[in-house]
């Protein structure tokens, strides 16, 4: 089943230095306009993190410039520099565009998917690409990447996403963790997760899960920083971002981004 949202254009200009230590509750709005490019110091040099919308977004790393599930029109991206990397997490509309992918994708990019999407990709674009599947890992550069399970667990949303089938991806950077849910219920897997430095993690429903499964388990694996994403549903209504905030804890600093401006 296809959920498809498309990225409007905009531009990101701030770079905010990150602290960490306590959660950030304040109106969603006004903290949207101050993380729309948020800068993190790490060990491998400096990442710079550009929400695009929904479940889309552009890394600015030391390794090189990293799209997450980039969907939506071509020129939405134009203001960032071209990806060296393209993860995929699934095959749904609002993680997986082929004509997104051909419009942005130069002939050095590298893509990265699960296997599922790997087997739908074109042939100009699967000659770039490579899969790897639940445990898996891959190297890109120096960078290596572990895919980590996404599946539901409720009876009634099993067919959304099925255990097997979907990436998450922890992203290890010299001593910087950074876990992408994708799309996800609350799994043993995530919870699990350890020494996570950076995280995205989503909550909607039907399609994942509601802002109080995925705070508590932010508060099992606590990350130093995460972003809630993916947290708004087709009708418009929405899981709570400040909701979520309060509820996290004070181990983890909330990072809330303007996705759907």
């Amino acid at each position: 089943m296809s959920h498809a949202y498309i990225p409007s254009r905009r531009r990101f200009l701030i770079d905010s230095a990150a602290s960490a230590g306590a959660v950030t509750i304040l109106p969603y709005a006004a903290l949207a306009d101050a993380h729309a490019g948020d800068r993190f110091d790490t060990p491998a040099g400096p990442i710079t993190i550009h929400p695009v919308a929904h479940a889309s977004f552009v890394a600015q790393t030391p390794l090189g410039t990293i799209y997450v599930d980039p969907v939506g029109a071509v020129d939405t991206y134009a203001d960032f520099p071209a990806p060296d990397l393209i993860l995929i997490t699934h095959e749904h509309g609002d993680h997986y565009n082929a004509a997104t992918l051909q419009g942005i994708a130069g002939q050095d990019t590298k893509i990265i998917t699960n296997p599922a999407v790997f087997a739908m990709l074109p042939e100009g674009l699967k000659s770039r690409a490579s899969e790897i599947a639940n445990g898996g890992t891959a190297l890109f550069a120096e960078l290596a990447i572990e895919a980590i399970p996404a599946y539901n667990t409720t009876q009634e949303r099993l067919n959304f996403h099925p255990e097997g089938r979907d990436n998450g991806y922890v992203l290890n950077f010299e001593g910087f963790r950074m876990y992408v849910s994708g799309d996800t219920e609350d799994i043993p897997e995530m919870r699990n997760l350890q020494n996570i430095d950076l995280a995205f993690v989503c909550m909607n429903l039907p399609f994942t899960m509601d802002a109080n499964a995925a705070a508590s388990a932010v508060a099992e694996f606590k990350p130093t920083y995460v972003y809630p994403y993916h947290f708004r549903g087709r009708d418009g209504g929405t899981q709570d971002p400040d909701a979520f905030a309060r509820m996290v804890g004070t181990d983890t600093e909330v990072k809330i981004a303007d996705w759907y401006g």
